[in-house]
């Protein structure tokens, strides 16, 4: 994972909780293209798995196209049967431990909320990024913990693993973020619901 400051490909780009049309496949590969995002992660928490894999089989195959490592959220068999680059974790989901045992060396990475006892927990644990918020306040899902550039600052101290801002994250409020040593910025609604831009031209906006 590039942990480079002056990183341009700084977008963790998370997907919409819902694909429903085509366009979203033409917007993936538009958006990808751009070079900005490293990661794309498929979270869709309410589909079945049938249509998680078929989904993610597209998904793959555009972020392999463009170079972008390919997550799973959630669900770490998922992520091996797609061959994915690696899964990230919640708090609720599967132990990091478990989860190495069947992905091997992919990369997993860890929701630590605004902690860093359960960052330095992940960081025991082996996880390859630490992912830290919301940061701002944010529709995509409920928001129980609340993250401040603070923890930034504290994670950087007892780690040198990219780290993840998440929460909330648009136009207006993206560049603090990385100026306080965010890695990468995870984003979804701010690209996928914008109802100003499209998806590639709200991508452009991230410079």
């Amino acid at each position: 994972m590039s942990k480079n400051r002056e990183n341009r490909k700084f977008v963790y780009l998370i997907s919409p909780n819902q694909i429903k049309n085509k366009d979203f496949f033409i917007n993936l590969n538009l958006v990808l293209k751009t070079k900005k995002v490293s990661f794309f992660q498929l979270r869709l928490k309410k589909e079945t798995t049938k249509k998680r894999i078929s989904i993610g089989k597209r998904v793959k195959k555009i972020c392999k196209k463009n170079k972008v490592k390919f997550l799973i959220n959630d669900d770490p068999y998922l992520a091996k049967k797609l061959n994915a680059d690696g899964c990230h974790l919640g708090q609720k989901d599967m132990s990091i431990l478990k989860a190495r045992k069947i992905l091997k060396n992919k990369i997993i990475g860890s929701t630590c909320h605004n902690s860093i006892k359960l960052a330095k927990k992940a960081i025991d644990s082996g996880v390859d990024y630490l992912a830290f918020g919301a940061f701002y306040p944010t529709k995509t899902k409920k928001v129980k913990y609340k993250a401040n550039i603070k923890i930034l600052k504290l994670a950087k101290k007892i780690t040198n693993k990219p780290i993840v801002a998440i929460g909330g994250i648009k136009i207006n409020n993206y560049k603090k973020l990385l100026l306080n040593k965010a890695n990468f910025l995870a984003i979804s609604s701010y690209v996928w619901n914008n109802k100003q831009y499209k998806p590639l031209e709200a991508i452009k906006k991230l410079k």
